[in-house]
């Protein structure tokens, strides 16, 4: 027996495609990328400079907006002008950095601006199409080795946290909440600690009802403020 959605009318229901704007200055790039993108990621706009960027996104509305952090025009703020000069749609749409840049001034202007996450340019189609996925849902996203810059740049609490906090978790809850908390997928985590992804699942879900969180992204917040990495 199919296990596939119905609607109230019983017929199979087409699960919402998420709609992206793709913003980078090289026009083969932006083919490419829209190319490897999973089927049920629709690209409804494009764009090569921040004028075009801004444009573009207050047109469409995209579910997610996939940006580069150096562009040219504007004022020369690139990726960063782009979210300012969005900034009142921020609410409603995603922005995913995507870039060949993993510097921590790049990564960190960017979030500060309003990004959900970051990504560099090395990672595959299907890790993309994954990442929009996530951030679409309200994840933050950071390729791992970058999320230690946006814990550095936001944690201001000293490292010594509240005893009461840490005693809720377990010792491997502990260590998945911390992999979570840089941007790890599960899948990645389940790698890492040699167990399977279902727990995974498992465990996060009990960090999350412990630390009475609601998402990955409030879960980053957590441990950024508390300067756990």
């Amino acid at each position: 027996m199919s296990s596939q959605p119905v609607d109230s009318g019983g017929a199979p229901s087409i699960p919402a495609a998420t709609r992206v704007v793709i913003v980078d200055d090289h026009a083969i790039f932006r083919s490419g990328l829209k190319a490897d993108l999973d089927p049920a990621i629709v690209v409804v706009g494009e764009a090569g400079t921040v004028e075009e960027a801004v444009a573009v996104i207050a047109q469409t509305r995209p579910d997610v907006v996939l940006l580069d952090v150096h562009l040219p025009g504007g004022l020369g703020g690139g990726g960063r002008e782009v979210l300012a000069g969005s900034a009142p749609l921020l609410g409603s749409i995603r922005f995913l950095a995507l870039s060949v840049s993993d510097a921590a001034e790049d990564v960190v202007a960017v979030i500060r601006a309003g990004a959900r996450g970051y990504v560099t340019k090395t990672i595959s189609g299907a890790q993309i199409s994954d990442a929009v996925r996530r951030v679409a849902g309200g994840d933050a996203v950071f390729s791992p080795r970058l999320a230690g810059f946006v814990l550095d740049a936001f944690g201001t609490a000293p490292a010594d946290i509240a005893d009461d906090e840490l005693d809720r978790l377990s010792a491997r809850e502990l260590e998945v909440m911390r992999l979570i908390a840089r941007g790890y997928s599960y899948k990645e985590v389940a790698k890492e600690l040699f167990i399977s992804i279902k727990t995974v699942e498992t465990h996060v879900s009990a960090v999350l009802r412990k630390l009475q969180l609601s998402s990955r992204h409030e879960l980053t917040r957590w441990a950024a403020e508390r300067r756990l990495l």
